[in-house]
């Protein structure tokens, strides 16, 4: 039998360039393929803006065990809302709620910049990440399918 899964223990704070190394190797967990120089240029043309952020989970032991990204969504059709880009878990923290406190921070970060809604997308596939947000108070509200040009 295993242990029960501990809670979160740590801090949410912004992202830092000793975090990038960390970020590239979770967003591998998903599939996502960076270096941690593919972060940096990635985050430097963000930061910029005043209008993405990304905020990590750094437990006590120094441990970077998550992140989140998101932007101010903008559009012509709908009040601006904030658009979660990303979120990664390691797996050996997952359900420990450290999803849970990197949305709460990215939610609050969207209230800092006057929205009153967050959303995000999620690939048909991650089934337990749609329960996890559904548990967070998230509604299904769209299926869609995306498109992608090269240029």
């Amino acid at each position: 039998m295993s242990a029960a899964p501990r809670p979160f223990a740590g801090e949410i704070r912004p992202a830092r360039p000793d975090d990038y190394p960390r970020m590239a190797e979770l967003a591998g967990q998903l599939g996502y393929l960076s270096s941690a120089s593919d972060v940096a240029r990635r985050l430097a043309g963000l930061n910029a803006t005043g209008e993405h952020v990304v905020f990590v989970a750094q437990l006590t032991d120094g441990t970077i065990a998550g992140w989140i990204g998101a932007f101010v969504y903008r559009c012509v059709e709908a009040d601006a809302r904030v658009e979660i880009s990303g979120l990664v878990v390691d797996e050996r923290f997952r359900s420990q709620a450290v999803g849970r406190f990197l949305l709460e921070r990215a939610e609050a970060w969207a209230r800092e910049k006057g929205c009153n809604a967050t959303s995000l997308r999620s690939n048909v596939i991650r089934e337990r990440a749609h329960a996890f947000y559904e548990r967070q108070g998230y509604e299904h509200t769209k299926t869609q399918k995306s498109f992608r040009k090269k240029l």
